[in-house]
């Protein structure tokens, strides 16, 4: 029996082609030959057909045919199957053989070629007596045959060489040695791939025929064997869905078979092949369903059949090669494109092909564990202690099934299957004595079972890795998981905890520690001579393990008592400290590590004590811990100027145990404390909702933890006060003032003021914020928006000072502004003269407002509002200034700057003076735009430009000139400018002299009809309707004399005019430029006449 006797055989797990040999080429020293079986053989796409070729000499001795059976009424079968029957038909029997002959048509030696031929093919028929294999010819030409019937030669000579060879006419061919000669071999195989089929079709209708003779009572075996044969003839035809259909009914014949213990084994070994068979094809199919659904069939039906109790071991390797081939057809089925999921996929057959073979190793330490006596022919079971003999040195394939298995699980992301495998496949290395790789393993998944907190498994994990670290003499391995196994992660009992406890000290003062229980004798041996050896050389002796990746025996964590420390106050934190070892234990050092490392030399306690009283005096000393108990330990210094506004933070904790004469292991945790197991707690005790107890003053719930600490300032004695009349308006040297008060008991000096807009507001503040301490000139831009460490002196107890500040705002909005005072000042900490810095920062507020609303119209000289003007007539421009600010306004003078477009008509002066609140200004000014013609968007009218300050702003404050752009006017040209000159009023029955002057504005004389509509209140003496001619750029004067009749408000005879040229002129528009009413007096003495114009 061989190790490998378990494996499939080739021939069943290859794919099944037909086999077909090439006979009469040489290969080796014929060139032509040689191209013709490259052309065959290499470089072969999946896209020919599939045959399988073999080259033989002519004489080739093929398996001898025995006798056909006429009847199987006394035949026995003595199996199955026979071994080497599917090796026979795929590589000794042909389908074909092709007989290889150079022979061209027009050959002047035609007839003893012919002859040699026919020899040659009797040899091969001779060679294959009793077999139904196909021969045929191939002619190997040096010319292109011409298309048949075209050459009357070669036909003849064709039908003689095959009456010469008995051979139809399909059996022979012709292969030119052209250029083209791999297409002509093509086309060779697909004729010889036909021949094939028709010999696997013949064999099949043989096997067949041969049922006829069988009965179910004697032949149960020949069902199954016959089944088997069609099927795999039908896989050599490449029919594979009568190859599946006929191994399911040679599966079904296989377990209809009667069992006992002299063909269990057959029977089972039998089903294996025919299940590989039938998975494989439905893998090929693309029925993955079906092909799981018939394996699990298959271990249902097979599991049961063990056999020989003796030899169960060789039940449990059967099925643990059986999980393997299928796993293996599976993961060959997804490399080919099949789609496989988490639940179902090749990696569960490895696992279970694991187990079984693991299964196989234990039985087999249990059944062959015994001395084997071989000399005595007649016990009964030599043969089975002969196979027990032979178990005992099997190689087990136990970590490659389960390095199969992981790899499938890592591929579909199936993280706790991995580790699991992973935890099995570092036992077997354990148990193999490759304890290197064992613990690599083992060392990789602990990270996953500490993070998900499955304690009982990380036990078993490390108790496996403790062992393989004794057992190779790892020092510092060793020590680390004896540190584990010792704290509140390990599931150990106490018994258990005391005997690595001491161990660990054993190891800790240079001494060999006691060997792990349940190891192998002869390891034990081999790692107490390691453990010598490393006693005995000299190397360093002090370990440094980080414990953030791991849960050691001893919990640290560091607290500080508050988030911030001022700087002159010392910095205050606990260190606590819990022990979870079985008994009491010393340590040697601790030291605290900060990001300022000066700080570090303040923050280490060490006790001196020799090696071996690391578990004596208890009770004794700072560093000694109880188990359970918490330890705090205080720490303070006094933290430096330097590191005002810094953060303190604690980067890691050194607890040291052992001393440099043995050996030192230093205990590292990263930051303020806390281990692999620390975050799981914190979150449990996050999610629970018990009520926390009250703990003791030296115990600290282990899931809090300030490793931070701001320093920050001093707290500064001083008052500032900021005084000022908000709002602040718009562009005005706004003052604030600054009082500083000192309250310290002794003098500040080298006070400093910083004052202005407050850093981090919108950049368009910054740009229209300007600060000065000279409040007599206006600030421009380039005044900054924040004065910096302006310098004030010092300051005496008591003493006060102030600053006025003059910030001018170029814009509206709410604005916030600093007021930061800082000073030195010399004090005492912790029995140390400091120089502390303090500051006091003071923000306020301020709204800028405008000082006030400038509202401007346009209106006619009758105070009609206008929404355009006319060149050349005068409108009025009226100006309405209203007080915005809460505080009186001096207005010191305002002024109108014409754009050049404009003129005036009479002076223009200021009319304007001191401003209340809510009160308003008007002014007016006559204007005139000459004629500029069509002006797109208006024409600019100029600046009003007002010179103001507050009233209650002291008299060397600069005066504030606000500048307001007037609005651009619409200027319209027309044809006709129409005034009139009448008196201010009229008196009844006295004359009215009233002339009307007509203006031609254009370049063309203008036919103009005049006529007057009378009024009641009115008679007039004059032209009543005229039709005149006006110049370009001439004037026409019109004289009337009205008479008025009654006396009042009276509406004066009106002028209608129309210009021929220009229908738009309307008279609603000429109204606009003279006067339609008069106040006319009535008649009265002459006294009152004196009066009147006195009035």
């Amino acid at each position: 029996m061989s190790p490998t006797q378990w494996d499939l055989p080739v021939e069943l797990c290859c794919r099944p082609m037909a086999f077909v040999t090439l006979t009469g080429l040489d290969v080796v020293y014929n060139a032509v030959h040689r191209a013709v079986w490259d052309a065959f053989c290499a470089n072969r796409r999946a896209d020919r057909v599939p045959i399988s070729f073999k080259v033989l000499p002519g004489d080739h001795e093929y398996p001898k045919c025995r006798p056909k059976r006429t009847s199987y009424e006394w035949y026995i079968p003595k199996g199955i199957l026979k071994t080497g029957w599917m090796n026979k038909h795929l590589n000794l029997v042909p389908a074909l053989v092709v007989v290889f002959y150079e022979l061209d048509w027009d050959e002047p030696q035609w007839k003893e070629k012919q002859s040699e031929c026919a020899t040659r093919v009797e040899i091969v028929r001779q060679s294959l007596q009793g077999r139904n294999t196909k021969v045929a010819v191939v002619l190997i030409q040096k010319k292109t045959p011409l298309p048949p019937g075209e050459d009357v030669i070669a036909s003849e000579r064709a039908a003689a060489l095959c009456n010469a060879c008995e051979l139809s006419g399909k059996s022979l061919f012709v292969l030119p040695h052209t250029d083209h000669l791999v297409g002509y071999i093509i086309r060779l195989e697909n004729a010889f791939y036909e021949h094939a089929q028709t010999y696997y079709y013949t064999e099949i209708r043989r096997v067949k025929s041969h049922k006829e003779f069988l009965n179910k009572t004697t032949h149960q075996l020949l069902f199954v064997r016959h089944q088997f044969k069609i099927a795999f003839f039908s896989e050599l035809k490449q029919d594979t869905q009568n190859a599946l259909k006929n191994y399911r009914t040679a599966y079904n014949l296989v377990h209809e078979l009667r069992a006992h213990e002299t063909n269990i084994l057959e029977i089972k070994t039998m089903a294996g092949f025919i299940n590989y068979k039938i998975c494989r094809l439905c893998f090929q199919h693309n029925t993955p369903l079906d092909a799981i659904a018939q394996f699990r069939k298959h271990i249902d039906l097979c599991k049961k059949k063990i056999g020989s109790a003796e030899l169960s071991f060789e039940h449990a390797a059967w099925m643990s090669k059986q999980f393997q081939a299928f796993g293996d057809l599976f993961d060959e089925a997804i490399k080919l494109g099949l789609t496989a999921i988490q639940t179902q996929n090749p990696g569960f057959y490895y696992q279970q092909a694991a187990y079984y073979a693991q299964e196989r190793k234990q039985l087999a330490k249990s059944l062959c564990n015994h001395e084997f006596d071989l000399s005595d022919p007649e016990k009964e079971k030599v043969g089975v202690l002969a196979i027990q003999l032979k178990e005992r040195n099997v190689a087990h394939s136990i970590i490659t099934l389960l390095s199969n298995a992981v790899a499938q699980f890592k591929k579909y992301k199936c993280p706790r299957m991995k580790s699991h495998l992973m935890v099995q496949m570092g036992e077997e290395y354990y148990y193999a004595k490759d304890y290197t790789k064992a613990l690599k393993l083992l060392d990789y998944v602990m990270c996953d079972y500490r993070s998900e907190g499955w304690w009982t498994l990380l036990t078993s994990i490390l108790t496996t890795a403790l062992k393989c670290s004794y057992l190779m003499a790892q020092l510092k391995d060793y020590i680390t998981y004896s540190l584990e196994l010792l704290g509140r992660a390990s599931t150990l009992k106490d018994d258990q905890k005391s005997r690595i406890e001491k161990n660990l000290i054993n190891v800790l003062m240079n001494e060999s520690p006691d060997p792990e229980p349940d190891c192998d004798i002869f390891a034990v041996k081999t790692a107490q001579k390691l453990w010598a050896d490393r006693i005995s050389l000299a190397g360093s002796n002090i370990f440094t393990i980080g414990v953030q990746d791991f849960v050691p025996f001893v919990q640290c964590k560091a607290k500080f008592h508050a988030p911030s420390f001022h700087v002159d106050v010392p910095v205050e934190f606990d260190i606590y400290l819990k022990a979870d070892c079985p008994h009491p234990i010393r340590f040697s050092k601790l030291c605290v590590s900060f990001n300022n490392q000066e700080y570090n030399q303040f923050c280490v306690i060490e006790e001196a004590s020799k090696a071996n009283e690391v578990l004596e005096n208890p009770t004794q000393g700072k560093m000694c811990l109880v188990p359970g108990k918490t330890r705090k330990l205080l720490f303070k210094f006094v933290a430096k100027t330097e590191d005002v506004g810094k953060k303190i933070e604690i980067t890691s904790v050194d607890l040291a145990l052992g001393n440099e004469t043995g050996r030192c292991v230093v205990l590292n945790w990263q930051g303020g404390g806390g281990d692999a197991a620390s975050s799981q707690e914190a979150l449990q005790a996050a999610r629970s909702f018990k009520r926390r107890p009250k703990l003791p003053d030296n115990e600290v719930h282990w899931d809090s933890i300030i490793i931070q600490a701001s320093i920050i300032s001093r707290v500064p004695n001083i008052s500032v006060h900021l005084r000022h009349e908000p709002p602040a308006l718009t562009n005005e040297m706004y003052c604030l003032v600054v009082t500083v008060q000192s309250h310290e008991k002794t003098q500040i000096r080298d006070v400093k003021l910083t004052a202005g807009l407050k850093p981090g507001q919108d950049a368009n503040l910054t740009q229209k914020t300007h600060v000065t301490l000279h409040g007599t000139e206006l600030c421009d831009e380039s005044y900054p928006a924040l004065l910096t460490d302006i310098p004030v002196g010092d300051l005496h107890p008591g003493e006060q000072l102030e600053k006025m500040l003059y910030v001018r705002c170029g814009t509206v909005g709410s604005r916030m502004f600093l007021v930061y005072v800082s000073y030195l000042i010399n004090i005492t900490a912790e029995e140390k003269e400091i120089v502390c810095k303090c500051h006091k920062d003071e923000t306020v507020t301020i709204e800028t407002v405008f000082p006030f609303d400038v509202a401007v119209k346009f209106v006619s000289t009758k105070f009609e509002h206008l929404e355009r003007v006319y060149a050349d007539i005068p409108f009025l421009l009226m100006t309405d200034l209203l007080s915005a600010s809460p505080w009186a306004l001096t207005v010191v003078s305002s002024e109108l700057q014409l754009a050049p477009s404009m003129t005036t008509v009479d002076q223009l002066e200021s009319q304007v003076d001191n401003l209340q609140t809510g009160e308003s200004a008007s002014e007016c000014f006559c204007l005139r735009c000459p004629s500029l013609g069509n002006v797109e968007g208006g024409v600019a009218t100029g600046h009003y430009i007002i010179s103001w300050k507050r009233t209650s702003a002291m008299e060397n404050i600069p005066v504030i000139r606000t500048v307001i752009t007037l609005p651009h006017v619409i200027v319209e040209n027309i044809p006709l400018h129409v005034n009139a000159d009448l008196p201010s009023f009229g008196r009844v029955r006295e004359s009215l002299p009233v002339k009307y002057h007509l203006q031609n504005k254009t370049d063309f004389v203008q036919d103009v009809e005049i006529s007057v509509e009378p009024s009641d209140a009115f008679m007039f003496s004059g032209l009543k309707q005229i039709r005149l001619r006006i110049l370009p750029g001439t004037e026409q004067e019109m004289l009337y004399n009205f008479y008025p009749l009654m006396a009042g408000y009276q509406q004066l005879p009106s002028l209608n005019i129309n210009l021929l040229r220009f229908p738009n002129f309307t008279n609603q528009l000429l109204r606009r430029f003279i006067p339609t009413s008069i106040f006319v007096k009535p008649q009265g003495r002459l006294m009152d006449d004196t009066s009147i114009a006195a009035a």
